[in-house]
């Protein structure tokens, strides 16, 4: 097995394996990654060549992609005020990225990503603090209503 299978191996595992806290902060550290990789086709002039405008492309719709994702695996019965207030910032996100992909725009970007990686800082904490709590415990510390 070579580096790439045992990496996909690894990641698939990793994926299957996690708890629900894990999953989010992946997801969170997808988009960051995928934010990063449209952030580096802006040359100095913040201009993309044209020859990357695809790749560009791709990797905006993969973020908006991970950010709907974290949307419909939103609780909105159980998740109370935090719920709605994470709904209401992923449409943000996701209307700032068509935004940004359609006008080239690398300061919105850059501030997407800010929000996204204090955000997956935010739930790697909640999640690494709560993985061996109680059920009870966990919806204590993510103020979410049992």
């Amino acid at each position: 097995m070579g580096y790439t299978n045992a990496y996909s191996a690894y990641q698939k595992t990793n994926v299957s394996t996690a708890s629900q806290g894990r999953l989010v902060v992946l997801l969170y550290e997808g988009a960051a990654k995928q934010l990063t990789t449209a952030l580096s086709y802006f040359e100095q002039n913040d201009k993309i060549l044209p020859s990357n405008i695809e790749k560009f492309g791709i990797a905006i719709q993969k973020t908006q992609a991970i950010i709907t994702e974290l949307q419909v695996s939103l609780d909105m019965d159980k998740g109370g005020d935090i719920a709605k207030n994470l709904m209401a910032l992923y449409i943000y996100f996701n209307q700032e990225l068509i935004n940004a992909g359609i006008n080239k725009d690398r300061k919105k970007l850059e501030s997407i990503l800010t929000m996204v990686s204090q955000l997956g800082e935010c739930w790697r904490q909640v999640s690494n603090s709560t993985a061996n709590a109680p059920a009870a415990k966990v919806q204590s510390a993510v103020n979410i209503e049992g």
